[in-house]
């Protein structure tokens, strides 16, 4: 399967090389293709390089990995996305309050958002619960990490459960799109422990089961 990863950033970054040795073909989709980062890793991870558009246009699977800030402006100019599946992974957070927060919540959510800019395409909330770290390399951790999952269609869910395991995770279908209005502060419970109660960026979420 293609699937383009749309933003280059950590997060981009990151789930390419998580990619690098799975079936799948990676394209990038960077603003400026001639950063020699950007090409560096585009060589590091075996994937192609094109504009997002171009990028989004060719893959069966987009993983849209921007910050909140940009998102709109940059999701609207992929273009029609309609039947594609779309990951969106990106947590809706901002200044609130003069502290980091979520800018979405209670009555709608930021894959909720995605939803609505990118009409007919098949929109999976996932890979936001999580570090970058973890997304690159998760190999080595006493229990296999657990990474949740929202949608309205069950055959996009099913194969975004696989990418998921390719990238060494245990996917958990936490129900509806809807359900991205838990995900999304989920989320932030992990960004409150790495970066503001000092446990780091080194662990994930695990759901484990009494045998």
């Amino acid at each position: 399967m293609k699937i383009a990863i749309i933003g280059t950033g950590t997060v981009g970054s990151a789930l390419a090389r998580g990619l690098k040795q799975s079936p799948h073909k990676i394209i990038l989709g960077a603003r400026d293709a001639a950063d020699r980062a950007t090409q560096s890793l585009a060589a590091d991870v075996g994937g192609e390089l094109a504009s997002p558009r171009e990028a989004a246009g060719s893959a069966e699977l987009v993983i849209l990995a921007l910050p909140w800030d940009v998102a709109e402006t940059a999701v609207k100019a992929l273009g029609d996305l309609t039947g594609k599946i779309v990951i969106d992974c990106m947590n809706p957070v901002g200044m609130v309050g003069g502290a980091l927060g979520l800018l979405l919540g209670h009555t709608t959510s930021g894959g909720e958002t995605v939803a609505a800019w990118l009409p007919g395409a098949r929109v999976v909330k996932t890979l936001n619960q999580v570090g970058a770290e973890m997304m690159a390399d998760n190999a080595g951790l006493p229990h296999r990490p657990v990474m949740f999952m929202a949608g309205d269609d069950p055959e996009a869910k099913s194969i975004v459960a696989a990418v998921l395991s390719n990238l060494g995770f245990e996917p958990l279908d936490a129900g509806d799109l809807t359900k991205a209005r838990l995900l999304e502060p989920f989320g932030m419970v992990w960004i409150n422990q790495a970066l503001l109660r000092g446990k780091g960026r080194s662990w994930a979420f695990a759901a484990v089961e009494r045998t």
